[in-house]
């Protein structure tokens, strides 16, 4: 356990270690590839934070456990983001200095935004979690998601309230961040291009307790249904107090409102609750159950997306360098360029993806309903450019 001017976890992995003895011993061992992780692990962004961390760690335990990446064990660094720009800053420039070959996270998009320029400057590569529109839009050559792109999940969901809902007014709920306003700002214009009525549009704050006023707008504005962006602690408080209120109209969101920690936190409220996710353990793929599975006997508790993220961050991060088959950054953002790392290659990356030219995904994806405290997947939706 590291700690210092920052909140910090994991070094040198027990992994790591026995991988080190596995080549006979430190002296005789190759030098390990250092990963950094900055990471979510306190403030708002600390149950996503936490679940991503868990998915990096054990995706290196296994990767090591096989040898490391091209004979070189992985040790990986976590440092807190705070769920804050400035310390998020402050991380990204330590993993710099620090020389690490990638850079993983953060998930929240502001502290994304705040941060990517150091590593973008020094010319390492930086695989996040964020879902918000913007930072892939800057021609940034060294980020990279792990999610899909909020503006290419919408037309999904208004395609799904429009012809499986049959709503003719949405009221849009959302958090006052990068991550809430972009997904509005990507949601509204898709709900207007099919005739739906925005009825009410709401801002609520990041780390908001009480939403029974916001619910209370909800439910006077009467629309046909309620689409709901909020990050996950807030979107289990809104879930609850909507139910307090009597609403009864469907309730949409995107992948972090049927997140596992939402459904945990938000208990019987959360059923019902409908809508578009991109990564779930529960999704009908064998290498998402297998890694469930192994990540409840870990840590005792099911992984949500952002524990599918961290791991396949890492898994992305041993195919690509074998691809290029040196550690060589500039060489491995090339690489990861228009790339696709299929199950059938590396099932560490769990589900067929393609990363497009400016950083985004494209994948497979699901329409979820929240049914007796489990999502249940009730379509799967194809690969935009497959």
């Amino acid at each position: 356990m590291i700690t210092g001017t920052f909140t910090a976890a994991i070094a040198l992995t027990a992994s790591v270690a026995a991988s080190l003895l596995a080549l006979g011993g430190p002296a005789q061992a190759a030098d390990p590839v250092k990963l950094i992780d900055v990471i979510e692990l306190s403030g708002p962004g600390a149950p996503a934070g936490t679940n991503w961390k868990n998915g990096v760690d054990l995706a290196v335990k296994e990767i090591n456990a096989k040898g490391g990446i091209l004979g070189r064990p992985i040790a990986v660094t976590h440092y807190d983001s705070q769920t804050n720009p400035g310390a998020t800053r402050a991380a990204v420039q330590r993993a710099v200095d620090e020389d690490a070959y990638v850079v993983l996270g953060p998930i929240f998009s502001g502290p994304i935004s705040a941060s990517m320029q150091i590593t973008q400057r020094a010319a390492v590569p930086q695989i996040v979690g964020g879902e918000a529109s913007a930072f892939t839009k800057q021609g940034n050559p060294y980020i990279f998601r792990t999610s899909l792109n909020q503006a290419d999940a919408m037309p999904k969901l208004a395609n799904y309230l429009r012809d499986e809902v049959k709503a003719k007014s949405v009221a849009v709920v959302w958090i006052n961040n990068d991550f809430g306003k972009g997904g509005r700002d990507a949601i509204i214009p898709e709900l207007q291009k099919r005739g739906i009525q925005v009825a009410a549009d709401i801002a609520t704050e990041s780390g908001q307790a009480d939403f029974a006023a916001d619910a209370i707008k909800v439910k006077n504005a009467n629309a046909d249904a309620v689409f709901v962006y909020l990050n996950e602690e807030e979107s289990a408080r809104f879930l609850r107090a909507a139910r307090q209120q009597g609403i009864a109209k469907p309730i949409i969101g995107e992948t972090t409102l049927l997140g596992a920690k939402v459904i945990e936190l938000a208990g019987e409220a959360a059923n019902g609750v409908k809508g578009h996710v991109g990564l779930l353990v529960d999704a009908p793929k064998p290498g998402f159950a297998a890694f469930g599975k192994k990540y409840q006997d870990a840590y005792g508790f099911t992984s949500d997306h952002n524990g599918i993220k961290g791991y396949t961050a890492v898994y992305t991060v041993k195919t690509i360098t074998e691809r290029v088959g040196k550690f060589d950054r500039e060489a491995f953002a090339k690489t990861l360029h228009g790339a696709r790392i299929d199950v059938a290659q590396e099932p560490g990356i769990l589900i067929d993806t393609k990363w497009l030219e400016n950083g985004d995904v494209d994948r497979e994806s699901f329409l979820v309903e929240v049914t007796d405290g489990k999502p249940v997947v009730k379509a799967t939706l194809p690969m935009i450019n497959p």
